[in-house]
């Protein structure tokens, strides 16, 4: 099966404890310094945590993302794919969906921080329409990397 047909297959829904050891395959092939298991049990404990997992048509779980929403403004912690699963757009799919459910709630804008050489990451956020909007030096402690601050308004019902 192609990529696009394995897309439209997928399904979204939200993360359990019982998904916690693909993630952390996920988490551990994406990230030099990845979460630990039990910050992302905690995550997906946490009643103002977010936490979705997105499953291709075979049921392999290929993707996840994380966020908080804080009154009007919904912060992505974390956004990852597998890496026998990128460049198929699941990761693109999970940021559309979050974006057009943010158009239909009460959500004005959505933040997030990247590190400054995850130039793949970038291109998808600006493909979203995500701006730039400032830098924090050192932001990530295993490397002293800078973080790039994204954000992008959102104008409820619209596209």
């Amino acid at each position: 099966m192609g990529a696009a047909s394995d897309l439209a297959r997928a399904r979204v829904s939200l993360a359990t404890p019982g998904d916690l050891d693909e993630i952390m395959a996920i988490e551990r092939s994406s990230f030099a310094a990845p979460w630990t298991a039990g910050s992302i049990a905690d995550e997906i404990a946490r009643p103002w945590s977010i936490f979705r997992v997105l499953r291709n048509g075979d049921g392999a779980l290929c993707a996840y993302l994380n966020f908080w929403v804080v009154y009007d403004k919904l912060h992505i912690l974390n956004i990852a794919t597998h890496p026998d699963h990128r460049r198929r757009g699941y990761a693109l799919a999970l940021m559309k969906e979050l974006i057009a459910e943010a158009q239909n709630n009460a959500v004005t804008q959505i933040v997030l921080e990247v590190r400054r050489t995850n130039q793949v990451a970038q291109r998808l956020y600006e493909s979203l329409r995500f701006a730039r909007v400032g830098v924090s030096p050192g932001y990530y402690t295993d490397s002293g990397e800078d973080a790039i601050q994204y954000a992008l308004r959102i104008d409820a019902g619209s596209e």
